[in-house]
């Protein structure tokens, strides 16, 4: 496979192995605006909002900032500023990370935002890890010329890939980039396998590589999906745009420049949105290709400048040279298109990193952050508690009678004192944050909590969510304890994740409630 080559390769920064630990800033910070599209789907994105800030200049002490936390949930947001590369990035522990030397691992935690600052943060030749993780923000960073062979090798030669169980990463203005294809020894920019969902990657670049990204490692790996692509500039590829196994995409306002075999691959029962997306000087940019396992698209506003097409034969299927829709895809959410004609101009002045964080106002003209860094999407989780009274639910605690567990416990607290009716016992985490969980043998449907602090600790809870713990989804997020009202749902298990604290909270009584 012809594979692309840069003239020259990016220059490759030597740092010293530096160990010492991240200095704290004492007032709070987080992303630059909201989470967009499907990462603002399913509770939200919000990274480490409401959290500790932290300053890094290695990865050493990015590790350590993620190990340093109360617990593998508590909110942070890493200011990164400087070279990041094997050189200054070890293997740190802790009680509240996993991490390992020669890659920037995400794994296991939530709510972590990274933010590139100051002279800009570049990842050079290491990768960003993110497996079992939640609610997770990349914003303004480089990544570069990571490798899967060859020497120095980190991630699988990702540039951000994800695995395992993640939920709602929003990867915003940065700029992921290669020096070739395969056999230079890279592989994927942005890839996403094994059970992960509601992502979006916005205003970035993904630049001279052979693979931009997958969604789906295989023909059965068909468990991810609610993936959002906008405003981001694909350049100088040779294919995946994504490669989409299964799920739905949604694929907007997008500057697609000399992607040399095939773009937008939907298979495997694939659902592709693609609309308003500016697709120049390529080829094949959309279909179903080196499969016989149909993918399916619906198209909308979308310019075809120089594109060349395929003839449909065996296991190429492209949707051109005249794209129709062959299915319909419902897009859950409010979003913004500009006109396909101003995309690539808009694309150039705020796609990638340092950039200024520049977004689109929708009528083609981009504009700057109003406002400095924001602890709340402004759409806010999809499904908020919804206003109601104060008092304790009417009808049967579920809860009495069911069983309990959680993450962890302080000494001297049992998890079935939240449900055995006696305001007088009470569980508390071991630190500030920690889950609790309400369990039953059988699917049970729940549609309201009661969250009871013990006497003396009212008040100390001060963020959580509630999680269908069955699913990973965000049934109801909020800031004080009490009565939380959301949509009736059927579980077998609802968790209590309190995010943040103050002192140590302790909680009488778990309640549940059908209505």
């Amino acid at each position: 496979m012809k594979r692309l080559r840069i003239l020259a390769a990016l220059a490759t920064a030597g740092v010293g192995a530096a160990v010492c630990v991240a200095v704290m800033t004492p007032q709070a910070s987080a992303a630059v605006g909201s989470a967009t599209g499907f990462a603002a789907s399913n509770g939200g994105t919000t990274g480490g909002a409401g959290g500790q800030t932290v300053r890094a200049t290695t990865g050493t002490q990015i590790h350590a900032a993620l190990c340093n936390r109360a617990s593998s949930s508590t909110p942070i947001t890493i200011q990164v500023e400087g070279t990041i590369n094997h050189g200054n990035t070890t293997k740190v522990s802790g009680g509240s990370c996993n991490t390992a030397a020669d890659v920037i691992e995400l794994k296991q935690i939530s709510n972590v935002t990274i933010l590139g600052v100051g002279n800009g943060a570049v990842f050079d030749q290491i990768g960003i890890h993110i497996r079992e993780a939640r609610n997770i923000i990349i914003q303004n960073v480089t990544v570069r010329n990571v490798k899967k062979s060859g020497s120095p090798t980190s991630n699988g030669g990702d540039a951000i890939g994800m695995e395992s169980g993640v939920r709602n990463v929003w990867v915003d203005h940065v700029t992921l980039e290669a020096s070739g294809g395969e056999s230079e020894g890279f592989d994927g920019l942005f890839d996403m396998k094994d059970d992960t969902q509601y992502v979006t990657l916005s205003y970035s670049i993904m630049r001279n590589s052979g693979r931009g990204g997958l969604v789906g490692s295989s023909e059965s790996d068909r468990s991810n999906g609610y993936i959002s692509y906008h405003n981001n500039l694909f350049e100088n590829l040779d294919s995946r745009v994504p490669l989409l196994r299964g799920g739905i995409a949604h694929i907007y306002n997008n500057h697609y420049v000399n992607i040399r075999e095939s773009g937008i691959n939907s298979r495997a029962g694939g659902r592709a949105r693609v609309d308003n997306n500016y697709f120049q000087t390529s080829k094949d940019v959309l279909g179903t290709f080196y499969t016989s396992e149909a993918g399916y698209w619906q198209v909308s506003g979308n310019i075809f400048d120089r594109v060349t097409w395929s003839a449909r034969s065996g296991d190429t299927n492209p949707a051109g040279p005249n794209p129709t829709s062959n299915t319909s895809v419902s897009i859950p959410y409010s979003f913004r298109l500009d006109g396909a004609n101003c995309v690539p101009d808009i694309v150039r002045q705020t796609a990638g990193a340092n950039k200024g964080i520049r977004t689109s106002n929708g009528n083609c003209t981009p504009t700057n952050p109003t406002t400095g860094p924001t602890n709340n999407p402004t759409s806010g989780p999809t499904n908020n508690p919804t206003p109601g009274p104060t008092t304790p639910p009417s009808g049967t605690n579920l809860s009495i009678g069911a069983d309990s567990d959680g993450s962890s416990k302080a000494s001297g607290t049992s998890y079935g004192d939240v449900r055995d009716g006696n305001m007088g016992t009470a569980w508390g985490p071991s630190g500030a944050t920690g889950q609790i969980s309400i369990k039953w043998g059988t699917a049970t449907r729940v549609s309201r909590v009661n969250i009871r602090e013990a006497s003396g600790s009212v008040g100390s809870i001060r963020s959580w969510r509630l999680l269908n713990h069955d699913t990973g989804a965000v049934l109801a997020t909020g800031s004080t304890a009490g009565v939380i009202s959301f949509t009736a749902t059927s579980l077998r298990k609802i968790t209590l994740d309190i995010t943040s604290s103050s002192g140590a909270p302790r909680v009488a009584e778990f309640e549940t409630y059908a209505s």
